[in-house]
């Protein structure tokens, strides 16, 4: 008897596992000749929620861990991609991609996770500063992570533009909930697979797959996500995401490319400034 192929079913990723939606409803993904591909789950509210409460349970861990440990793990994730490079090319073609652009893109991927995981301990040393103040104390300014950040992921380069989004936030040690559409789904879902055995904690990147129109407002008023980060977000939902986010502070980052650069990786962190007294050296004491 001929063979039944399984047929691959795209559930989203939160908290380690891959859920089924809460709202039961489910997305139609068709390749570049119009057939039928695969279904996806079309993530809700709901779906939102439980992902920002797992992102906000591993915040802390993962913020804590050194930043020499964060570093070794995203070249893990390079080394696990580098194993899958086939099925991240064969994915990317089935979107209509050329054979040398999938090549391209998954090779430019990997190498973007090297790159990161090289500047995870040594941002800190380039960024942070000794303030000159005129004072008996010292002033230290040093980087530290916001908390959680949503990314909403819609670049043309589906594998590779998902990845620069969200791989600086989390070298910084912020948590992630990445939402992605329909298009970009397989390709992100196979990357959670990914995520998943590379050693990143439970909870530290989320991805749902859903239209990211339906869940802007959502995202933007949602009390504990910190940074907001979209890919082709157009003005009108700019400006009403900037109201919502008004409400605690969030910042909205617009960005149609993202390019390589240490400079990403502060876009998702907080200025601690700290002020240290010290003895006057003059009055005879050691100077601390």
């Amino acid at each position: 008897m001929e063979r039944l192929e399984v047929q691959k079913t795209y559930k989203l990723y939160i908290n380690g596992a891959f859920p089924r939606t809460e709202s039961g409803r489910y997305l139609k993904i068709e390749d570049s000749d119009g057939a039928f591909l695969a279904n996806v789950c079309h993530g809700s509210r709901k779906d939102l929620r439980n992902a920002v409460e797992a992102a906000r349970k591993a915040f802390f861990g993962w913020s804590q861990k050194t930043s020499f440990n964060r570093g070794q793990i995203l070249y893990r994730m390079a080394e696990m991609l580098e194993d899958r490079k086939q099925t991240f090319m064969e994915c990317l073609l089935k979107t209509g991609m050329s054979n040398q652009d999938s090549q391209n893109q998954v090779s430019d991927s990997i190498d973007l996770l090297v790159y990161y995981a090289g500047w995870a301990d040594k941002y800190q040393q380039v960024f942070s500063s000794v303030n000159p103040v005129s004072g008996s104390y010292f002033n230290f300014s040093a980087y530290e992570p916001s908390g959680v950040v949503t990314i909403f992921s819609e670049g043309e380069k589906i594998l590779y533009d998902m990845i620069a989004s969200f791989i600086p936030a989390i070298t910084g040690g912020n948590s992630v909930v990445i939402i992605v559409n329909q298009n970009s789904a397989p390709c992100a879902l196979n990357f959670a697979e990914v995520i998943a055995t590379s050693d990143v904690p439970s909870g530290v990147v989320n991805i749902i797959s859903s239209i990211p129109s339906e869940i802007y407002e959502h995202a933007a008023g949602h009390m504990d996500i910190n940074n907001i980060i979209a890919q082709s977000l157009s003005d009108d939902d700019l400006t009403q995401m900037e109201k919502l986010a008004a409400n605690n502070v969030k910042r909205i980052i617009r960005s149609e490319e993202i390019e390589p650069s240490p400079y990403q990786i502060l876009n998702t962190l907080e200025v601690k400034t700290t002020w240290h007294p010290i003895e006057n050296i003059s009055s005879g004491g050691s100077g601390y």
